[in-house]
This record gives C-alpha cells, sequence and structure tokens, in this order.
C-alpha cells in the first residue's frame, strides 16, 4: 500500500512532518502558489522530501523557502463567502 498525504502542505516543515510519520509522498497545491515565492517554495518542499530525516538539512532548506501561504481568518468573513455554514 502508498500512502501519500494531502491537503494543508504549504511548507518544508509540513512535508518533513509528514515524511515523519511514514508518508511514502506528498501533494501540495495552494499551499505553494500562495506563497511569497512559488517556485522557491516548491522546490524547498520536495527538497525537505528527500532530506527530511537530517535536520541540519532541514534548517537550511527552510530558511531559503521564503514565506509561506498567508492565511485568512474566518472570524471576519461575511458568510456569503464561507465556503460551509459551522454549527447548522
Amino acid at each position: 500500500m502508498v500512502n501519500f498525504a494531502a491537503g494543508g502542505i504549504a511548507t518544508p516543515a509540513d512535508a518533513a512532518l509528514m515524511m515523519y510519520h511514514g508518508c511514502d509522498g506528498i501533494f501540495v497545491g495552494s499551499g505553494v502558489f500562495g506563497a511569497e515565492d512559488p517556485e522557491a517554495m516548491g522546490t524547498s518542499i520536495v527538497e525537505a522530501v528527500n532530506n527530511w530525516d537530517d535536520p541540519e538539512a532541514l534548517a537550511r532548506i527552510a530558511s531559503g523557502s521564503g514565506k509561506g501561504m498567508k492565511g485568512q481568518s474566518n472570524a471576519d468573513m461575511e458568510e456569503a463567502e464561507m465556503l460551509q455554514g459551522r454549527g447548522v
């Protein structure tokens, strides 16, 4: 059986953590494209997957990836903009 992680993988640390927990690979999407420098973030995530068990390499990799995707709080979001309602 092959185990892939998908959803919420937006940084080299996310990718390395999934590999640590036994994933065979990961899928990335908006977390990369929403980053400050998508190409650098994508490259860093690939490097993190290949070096997930080397803390020194991970520190070097993460320091060169730029800022990740900026999140958006739903506390101030109009209900019409939300993808789904909560507590109903």
